[in-house]
């Protein structure tokens, strides 16, 4: 038996939940009751008609471009997610990271990346105007809808393809092979065999899909102009530019509805086994052989190369380049290579309204994100060390901590803000409270990585241990830990890039002299000059590369119960 269940009275085994329950009633169902209670107090009449048309066209939106989005993904992620789970290509090592890479990079990143490759400065607007000697970009997506669309598609691609991709490759040959036989062309097995299998994890993937565009922020907030506000968006506007804290509160209110019910909904759907599954390890994927086979794996390898690896290119590319425009001289596009932006991330200019150097803002995100994931693994541990106990208390328990997995990030900072900034808790003044949130945000991924790894080990060897008189605290250190070393550490690891991106919660919570990288690239990206843009890029290329590096140590340790989620 383990450490917690050693010698122990039912009763007090229980106080190994005294940590994560306070953590999670402190940073997520306080503020969240603070929002509720804000949201009451100031509406206890009828809504003005100006603010309700205000929410109902914010709600519009917010639904119609979480709609688009995810119907583009879903007809661009299945052929891929096809190519993925029967064809055995060369390097799909590194393809695979490219796919699942957006999944946790910033959202300022992905803005940056996509102002990079078809913004006003953008390197294919520079292109087009060199190649047809034009005054003006001829693309103009920045700030509308398709933008919203193609960064959305950008960034939950991989989730169709590591879930319904991954569900595909396991599933057993042997009803489509049956189907064929008595003569179903390849189209109705699939619509009549192989989609009716598949049925559970695609609606889950569709789902969580539609939740993450519905309750998108830093992308709308970038991309989508002035006219192209989400709830998220609203939000942060009211709240912040407006300072009007009533209306932000209704409409938190609302996010909150919405979001519980989206939630709610793929943790229903997610429960649900895949009905025929291969047994063992068996590997399916082969060679493409035919010239139609070829030709899907060639156009759904370009898809990727437009939607995923373009805009990286373009990112890390026009960081390099000095343009004329950058310079002031209106419609010149000359280019030139150069370290400038680079190398001003060490400036500290007086006149600066961001008050440190770019760099600092590097440095206040590295402490940010170690200890934040400090704080996840630990309350991580514990949470999972809980969860090997049975009862139906548990398995609420289970269910209360994924919360945060579909909670709006900008709904938590609010909560936050309004919470402890009053006494007795005045914590919203302090860079600690960006950690913090930042901890509960990975807490979701941390606890279904960790759970596995406690449950894999053999209860032989701990009861062998306890013979042999291991007291509880060598037990754990000496026994248990060891055992879940690998899982800890990529838990860590995973903790540290998702603290490294956070915006939504950040954007209300960071005070002007301690800015973490996605508020300085924000910062920059929103004011007018060639260096601002510049180095907005320069710092989204060092998070891009730090990003980039975890997914790639992720992947190398196979992060256990990641795809779960």
């Amino acid at each position: 038996m383990s450490f917690f269940k050693l010698r122990w009275v039912d009763g007090r085994r229980y106080l190994v939940w005294a940590i994560p329950l306070i953590f999670l009633l402190l940073f997520f169902f306080y503020p969240l009751g603070v929002v509720f209670s804000t949201s009451l107090e100031r509406f206890t009449g009828e809504i003005p008609i100006s603010l309700w048309r205000n929410i109902s066209s914010t709600t519009f939106f917010t639904f119609k471009q979480a709609i688009y989005s995810t119907l583009v993904t879903l007809i661009i992620g299945l052929p891929v997610a096809y190519i993925f789970s029967h064809y055995r290509l060369p390097g799909i090592q590194l393809v695979r990271i490219l796919v699942n890479l957006p999944f946790i990079l910033p959202t300022v990143v992905v803005a940056a990346a996509f102002n990079a490759l078809v913004g006003q400065r953008g390197l294919l607007n520079l292109a087009l105007q060199g190649l047809f000697q034009l005054d003006q970009p001829p693309i103009q997506w920045v700030g509308s809808l398709t933008a919203i669309i193609l960064a959305h598609v950008f960034y939950n691609l991989g989730i169709i393809v590591r879930l319904v991709g991954g569900a595909w490759a396991s599933l057993s040959p042997n009803p489509g092979q049956t189907a064929r036989t008595l003569g179903a062309s390849p189209l109705q097995e699939f619509r009549l065999v192989t989609f009716p299998l598949l049925k559970p994890v695609f609606y889950s993937a569709l789902v969580l899909v539609f939740l993450y565009d519905f309750t998108s922020f830093g992308v709308v907030l970038l991309l989508g102009g002035l006219g192209n506000a989400t709830l998220e968006v609203e939000i942060y506007k009211q709240a912040v530019n407006m300072f009007n804290l009533p209306v932000a509160s209704i409409l938190t209110l609302l996010q909150m509805f919405f979001t519980i019910i989206l939630t709610w909904l793929y943790r229903k759907l997610s429960g649900r086994p895949l009905p025929i599954l291969l047994t063992g390890n068996e590997d399916r994927r082969t060679e493409p052989k035919t010239v139609i086979e070829r030709v899907i794996v060639v156009a759904g390898m370009f898809i990727l190369f437009i939607l995923i690896v373009a805009p990286i290119i373009a990112l890390v590319a026009r960081s390099f380049l000095m343009l004329e425009a950058d310079r002031g001289f209106r419609g010149a596009v000359q280019t030139g290579l150069t370290l400038r932006y680079y190398i001003a991330l060490f400036n500290d200019t007086q006149k600066s309204i961001f008050y440190v150097s770019p760099i600092r803002a590097v440095i206040n995100s590295l402490l940010v994100a170690g200890t934040a994931a400090s704080i996840s693994c630990v309350i991580g541990l514990f949470t999972a060390y809980g969860l090997r106990m049975k009862g139906r208390i548990i398995r609420w328990l289970d269910q209360m901590f994924l919360l945060p997995l579909g909670a709006s990030a900008v709904t938590l900072g609010l909560g936050l803000l309004l919470a402890y900034s009053r006494p007795p808790l005045l914590w919203s003044s302090s860079w600690l409270i960006l950690p913090a949130v930042h901890a509960l945000a990975a807490l979701p991924f941390v606890i279904r990585s960790l759970q596995p790894a406690l449950s894999a080990i053999p209860t032989q060897v701990i009861d062998s241990a306890a013979v042999l008189g291991a007291s509880p605290v060598n037990l754990i250190f000496r026994v248990e830990l060891p055992f879940v070393s690998k899982a800890l550490m990529t838990s860590f690891i995973f903790a540290f890039t998702i603290s490294l991106g956070e915006f939504g919660a950040t954007a209300f919570l960071t005070r002007p002299d301690f800015p973490t990288i996605p508020v300085a690239i924000f910062r920059y990206l929103s004011q007018p000059g060639g260096l601002n843009y510049g180095q907005a890029l320069a710092m989204a290329v060092i998070l891009l590369f730090i990003c980039g590096a975890g997914i790639w140590l992720i992947e190398r340790f196979r992060l256990p119960g990641l795809q779960k989620l």
